[in-house]
């Protein structure tokens, strides 16, 4: 009996990059895996939590999406956190993955 369509199996080799930073108020661990899959956006994963999101540019500039994503309690930690998302993260052009 068939009972799932396989859509894709992809093997690859990957970078991961493990940071761990405090804020005044908060401290985070995350896990950042850079791949080729989802369309050039890095998987994030936090350490304490295992929630995880992929982020783009406009992912970061919402804070109410980060809050909902990793269960942030006030904008100001939000915010925090988009400022380090927006040095570390790199960012490429996701129009070419469509072409």
């Amino acid at each position: 009996m068939h009972l799932f369509e396989k859509m894709y199996e992809e093997n690859e080799k990957v970078n991961v990059r493990f940071v761990g930073f405090t804020t005044e108020r908060v401290r985070y661990d995350f896990g950042i895996i850079y791949t080729n899959m989802f369309f050039g956006k890095p998987l994030v994963v936090c350490m304490q939590t295992g929630r995880s999101t992929l982020l783009d540019p406009k992912d970061i500039e919402d804070l109410d999406h980060l809050r909902q994503v990793f269960r942030i309690n006030s904008l100001d930690e939000a915010s925090d956190l988009a400022e380090f998302f927006k040095e570390a993260l790199p960012w490429t052009s996701l129009e070419t993955q469509y072409e």
